[in-house]
């Protein structure tokens, strides 16, 4: 059987083709599972009995509820999935099959830190996430599940694809969820509300850009290829040089937004020559440097940069013309920061 949850438009005309079913049922069934939130084929009141007895036969609806919340002092949320409980996709891989995602409040805002596979295949160095391994890949229904079934569903207003595991590496998922999530029979949302991260899988990060209209955001944390690949060994394959090299072929004057990630080391990359390094990599091209925090655990030896030295940082890089922020860290207490994420079912 097939969870539509996820099925984009032209699929689910192609499953009322090969059915027999008016072609139009296909949109009801994006307006009721994507508009209207309903998953039970009963309560699709405009499709026909013998509709609903028939999908009811070949396919069904799956959006779980989360297992189990976390909330911190500053209000975020992070929420526990389980991704073998679809009794029609059964999954005998007993480890990693929870993953997580991260709901932060901020005033008038609620942005969503969305996961894409179970655990991680990069490795980088002060990830825990990575440190689990890889266990798999998630649905685009298993991605979609984690924005239907929180109970801040309709109050979001920005998705990020900065949790569990590496989007370019499941970009066939990635690029189908966010097409539901802003097409027309979908969600109907900007693309401009939608960031998708990378350590920058060159190939991936090419086609994603060729297909996507969606704000992109490069981990980049060492500008020095040497020390980068010490931190991530994504480095070996995919440069960092090279990267940059191929987003300078992008226009990025519009409302599509680049940036990159940058988490401080004490130590390791927070000095004024990383500054200055980063400076010369960037030169020229319209971007954000967004600076992060480390958030320590005991898994990783790596520690924070002292206040001033980030201070010292950001002030090198605004006044050599890279625009630069320091990302405020949220939900450290629960460990629903940056890299945090590890899928855990406490």
């Amino acid at each position: 059987m097939t969870n539509l949850l996820g099925q984009t438009l032209q699929q689910l005309q192609q499953l009322c083709e090969q059915e027999g079913f008016p072609r139009f049922v296909a949109r009801q069934l994006c307006d009721w599972m994507y508009k209207k939130r309903v998953v039970d084929f009963d309560a699709m009141t405009n499709l026909s009995l013998k509709v609903r007895s028939r999908l009811a036969e070949i396919a069904y609806i799956h959006c779980p509820a989360p297992v189990a919340v976390q909330t911190s002092v500053d209000g975020t949320k992070k929420y526990l999935f389980d991704t073998a409980d679809d009794p029609h996709r059964p999954d005998t891989h007993a480890d990693g099959r929870y993953v997580e995602c991260v709901v932060i409040p901020d005033g008038d805002r609620a942005t969503l830190c969305i996961s894409c596979q179970r655990g991680c295949k990069m490795n980088c160095r002060f990830c825990v996430t990575g440190r689990q391994g890889f266990h798999g890949q998630l649905g685009v229904d298993q991605i979609l599940m984690q924005a239907f079934a929180i109970p801040e569903s309709t109050i979001l207003t920005n998705i990020v694809y900065m949790g569990m595991g590496e989007p370019m590496d499941n970009l066939d998922a990635v690029l189908q969820s966010t097409q539901v999530l802003t097409a027309d029979w979908g969600w109907q949302w900007s693309p401009r509300r939608i960031t998708v991260s990378s350590v920058g899988v060159t190939p991936q990060v090419k086609r994603f850009l060729d297909e996507s209209e969606c704000h992109l955001a490069i981990s980049l944390h060492n500008p020095f290829p040497m020390q980068r690949v010490e931190l991530m060994p994504a480095e070996r394959a995919y440069p960092i040089v090279g990267l940059v090299s191929l987003l300078r072929r992008y226009d990025w004057s519009g409302q599509r937004r680049l940036s990159f990630e940058y988490t401080l080391f004490r130590g390791v990359n927070d000095s004024l020559t990383h500054a200055a390094e980063l400076v010369r990599l960037l030169n020229g091209l319209r971007c954000r440097v967004n600076l992060i925090r480390f958030h320590e655990s005991p898994e990783v030896e790596l520690r924070t940069s002292p206040d001033a030295a980030i201070a010292a940082f950001q002030n090198y890089l605004n006044s050599h013309g890279v625009t630069c922020t320091l990302r405020a860290s949220r939900g450290q207490d629960i460990m629903a920061a940056c890299g945090l994420l590890a899928g855990q079912r406490q």
